[in-house]
């Protein structure tokens, strides 16, 4: 489950591709990128909105325990079709908030390990959240939230999909 803490006020979730490093990656170029994945998963990035905003810094909003659900497989990359023609999606209580496509990323894969690997070593394990696409409820309006009674669902199509009820 997802437990909002005490001082949730502003809470949506971020349906996103994952990337998990394989081997250890410095300075990679973003040709031999994708050589050093060891697979891809699904992430639910949990925000409390208000807290994000006033302290400065994202982790603040985003590392409340059970803020960032992984799962529920580890998909090799060799499964993976068309990583950059993916369907992503998020369903709060049944209803479609995000519809979107890795095509319409901001970023590459190839392009986050490069640029990340450029400034820090990556290790086997570490984990890359891709970003989010369109459709967070925060953004909407009216502002679609999280609250205790909620069944949040996320997927990227051939990787997972995971649910997770809100208390």
């Amino acid at each position: 489950p997802v437990m909002l803490p005490d001082c949730a006020r502003v809470v949506d979730s971020e349906a996103e591709l994952a990337v998990v490093i394989g081997k250890t990656a410095s300075r990679v170029p973003g040709n031999e990128a994708l050589g050093y994945v060891a697979g891809y998963t699904v992430v639910n990035d949990v925000t409390e909105r208000v807290v994000q905003r006033a302290n400065g810094q994202w982790f603040r909003g985003k590392g409340f325990d059970t803020f960032c659900p992984m799962g529920p497989f580890l998909v090799t990359p060799d499964e993976v079709p068309d990583l950059g023609n993916i369907h992503v999606w998020q369903k709060l209580n049944g209803a479609t908030l995000q519809d979107a496509n890795t095509k319409d990323m901001m970023f590459t894969v190839p392009f986050l390990i490069a640029y990340i690997s450029a400034g820090m070593t990556l290790l086997p394990g570490d984990v890359i959240a891709t970003g989010t696409p369109s459709g967070i409820g925060s953004a909407r309006t009216p502002q679609v939230l999280m609250k205790p009674g909620d069944t949040v669902e996320v997927g990227v199509d051939s990787i997972g999909a995971q649910r997770s009820d809100v208390r």
